[in-house]
């Protein structure tokens, strides 16, 4: 669904006469003719087909439908900012702020080169600032251009709640829910809850961005991703997110079936006996890595030699199965292994130690009915 073929113009009109009453104030307030404000509510009627008015002698009277999408309108239009900027602009520029050069961007929406390099020129005229310079062979968005792509791209996100938010109106549970999903949460939470959501909302697309928090932030931020569910990060990453506890993880030290530390007496499993052996762990700045720091400095020791450092449980968990280096993981990450007998717990972790699994968004996020019921549903099965 292209959520960039809704005039700009017309979304004002719409504002303007949801709070002013009448097409003729309205068409003053955009400077617009009364015929086009007239001409502008019908056409936005046609394309989300549904009523946005009853029209009476004395003005117009939003439905339940213009009321619905009013915050919408407004954040859409706070987040685009400039009057004059039309949606063709906006998704030529989108599109060329994704791709990263001017062939995949005309690919992707259609646009002829000529008409893109036009959208963007025009755009770039009527902000008075450049917001794209050469690199190398390529193109790199400015400082400028990557807070206005994070602005569009936000408007974007609002018009697609929108379109949700008049289907769910209207009976109908579609749309699609954008989901950032960090290691831990994709092994049993995420996919229990979204077997469960789907049973209810068989039409509601969801399509999964995996990553790490570094990752999935920028995406998040600009409205890519509605919510990302994963490690929350202490204490809060910015003013611009929340950060919702869902569960509190207890990880694990892991290793292989047969590792020489099973041959000892389990009182012999000292911090300083898992300090003789090399380790997988994640990257530093992650939850998990911060903890397993902890786990040696709390005791005066030198840290571990760091075998290999990554984040991806798939890559730790082959690794052990074939060394004798120590992870520290979650048992819902590693429960098929641990059923076969291929890696075993050699010991719990302290409870201060733990973590805390968790949903993340935007501070300013209103989310549609979908992505509540479907919060509710991870808190269930958490």
């Amino acid at each position: 669904m292209d959520i960039w073929r809704y005039n700009i113009r017309h979304l004002r009109a719409f504002l303007k006469t949801v709070e002013l009453g009448t097409s003729v104030a309205a068409a003053r307030a955009v400077n617009l003719s009364q015929s086009a404000v007239t001409q502008a509510i019908v056409k936005l009627e046609d394309q989300l087909d549904v009523r946005l008015f009853d029209r009476h002698n004395g003005g117009m009277v939003p439905t339940s439908a213009a009321r619905l999408i009013y915050p919408r309108v407004i954040e859409t239009l706070k987040y685009i900012g400039r009057k004059n900027v039309t949606h063709t602009q906006i998704k030529a520029f989108l599109a060329l702020a994704q791709r990263g050069n001017f062939a995949e961007a005309s690919k992707s929406t259609g646009l002829s080169s000529a008409s893109l390099h036009r959208a963007i020129r025009d755009l770039e005229i009527f902000l008075k600032q450049d917001l794209t310079r050469r690199k190398g062979r390529g193109l790199a968005l400015t400082d400028f251009g990557q807070a206005q792509a994070r602005r569009f791209s936000l408007a974007g996100a609002e018009l697609r709640y929108m379109i949700n938010d008049l289907m769910a109106l209207k009976g109908i549970a579609s749309g699609s829910l954008v989901i950032g999903a960090m290691p831990l949460c994709r092994a049993r939470v995420l996919p229990a809850a979204i077997v469960e959501f789907q049973a209810s909302y068989p039409n509601v697309d969801i399509r999964i961005s995996e990553g790490s928090f570094t990752e999935l932030i920028e995406p998040l931020l600009t409205g890519q991703l509605d919510f990302v569910i994963g490690a929350l990060r202490e204490p809060n990453p910015g003013p611009d997110l929340v950060q919702t506890p869902l569960f509190e993880d207890a990880p694990v030290i892991v290793a292989r079936a047969g590792h020489p530390l099973f041959d000892r007496p389990s009182s012999d499993t000292t911090i300083r006996a898992l300090s003789e052996f090399a380790w997988c762990v994640p990257h530093s700045g992650a939850p998990l890595r911060d903890k397993w720091e902890q786990l040696f400095t709390a005791e005066g020791l030198a840290l571990p030699r760091i075998s290999v450092e990554c984040g991806s449980v798939i890559v730790n968990r082959q690794i052990l199965l074939r060394t004798d280096c120590l992870a520290i993981l979650s048992p819902d990450q590693i429960v098929v292994e641990l059923e076969a007998g291929w890696l075993s717990v050699l010991c719990p972790l302290p409870p201060q130690l733990n973590r805390t699994i968790g949903v993340t968004c935007r501070q300013d996020w209103r989310p549609t009915g979908s992505h509540r019921r479907f919060i509710e549903i991870l808190q269930s099965v958490s």
